[in-house]
């Protein structure tokens, strides 16, 4: 077990106590840092975000962020980042393209802890290649947030670089560690984050690699990006939205038609499956209603995807089913 929440922090569920909590931190970051710099793996998830905008906020140009784009973020992802840290916070930001590079090591792997595997060793690896490059780094910032350190003593998943190589240990540092999820959005809220970063939605390590199921494509790894950009897009117009909503695209195909010159003519397409759940703790989840007129939205954009010809609700709860396919 890891350090424990100190009982004088208050849940931070306000502006104010957001406010009082970010100037506690700039101050010991500030104390902890002194001129050293500090390295951090941005994902552009809200734990790393707000991380960032943190550090941003106490140290400037001392911070040296890093975004790997791996080829499995969500639609525009990659893109906000770098606007929102490099344009608008004028970040220290280095953006590493290794779409390639993790898409053909991914190749011809179905097996999902195989791939999972090869995801987070890759990203290391990348990540450890950059860090390398640096000099005077003498800090490692992470997004540890308290379930972390009570569920795993502390030890972020890869893609917020838990194992990095001996020479790379640096100092930690780690100013959301004793904090709830809600607690970090109210924070990154506070610090001028957009709300789609802040409300993202819970989101994989290995990203979509673990929802284009079986061996990845590039072309249904397309395809599945466009899809769970138009099932997000929609399901946000409703009034309530799910906890939790995305698609997958199973690796199976099935007879579809189309008409050319007013003739029709069969080929074979995928299968979109929209997922969306309700749910506390993720240890069970049921299935909310999704309004019919939503569904064929939805529907109608997704089969017009190259190469899609069939779109799918999987109404599963859990248990029995998990919450994501693989």
């Amino acid at each position: 077990m890891g350090e424990l929440r100190p009982e004088s922090l208050e849940r931070i569920t306000n502006e104010t106590l957001a406010n009082a909590f970010i100037d506690e931190q700039v101050a010991e970051i500030r104390k902890q840092v002194g001129d050293k710099k500090v390295l951090l793996a941005l994902s552009g998830g809200v734990d790393s975000s707000v991380v960032a905008a943190l550090l941003i906020k106490a140290i400037g140009k001392q911070l040296v962020c890093v975004h790997v784009n791996h080829g499995l973020l969500r639609k525009g992802e990659p893109e906000q980042v770098i606007e929102v840290f490099k344009n608008q916070m004028d970040a220290n930001l280095i953006y590493v393209d290794a779409v390639d590079r993790f898409l053909d090591k991914l190749a011809g792997v179905s097996d999902p802890e195989k791939k999972r595997k090869i995801i987070g060793a890759e990203f290391i690896n990348v990540f450890a290649e950059e860090a390398a490059k640096l000099d005077g780094i003498s800090f490692l910032a992470q997004g540890t947030i308290y379930p972390d350190i009570l569920e795993s003593d502390g030890v972020k998943a890869h893609h917020n670089v838990g194992g990095l190589p001996e020479s790379l240990q640096f100092a930690l540092v780690e100013p959301v560690k004793f904090l709830y999820k809600d607690e970090v959005r109210v924070v990154g809220k506070v610090l001028g984050l957009p709300d789609n970063m802040v409300y993202r939605q819970p989101f994989p390590g290995p990203g979509l690699g673990v929802r284009c199921v079986g061996a990845i494509t590039r072309d249904r790894l397309e395809a599945l990006r466009e899809a769970d950009a138009i099932v997000r897009e929609e399901i946000e117009k409703l009034p309530e939205t799910p906890w939790q909503y995305f698609c997958a695209i199973p690796d199976i195909q099935s007879t579809g038609i189309k008409y050319v010159n007013g003739k029709g003519e069969r080929y074979m397409g995928w299968a979109v499956v929209m997922r969306a759940v309700n749910t506390t703790d993720a240890v069970a989840a049921t299935v909310p209603e999704i309004p019919f007129k939503s569904l064929c939205a939805m529907r109608d954009k997704i089969v017009q995807i190259p190469g899609v010809n069939r779109f799918l609700w999987d109404m599963s709860e859990k248990p029995v089913a998990t919450i994501e396919w693989e």
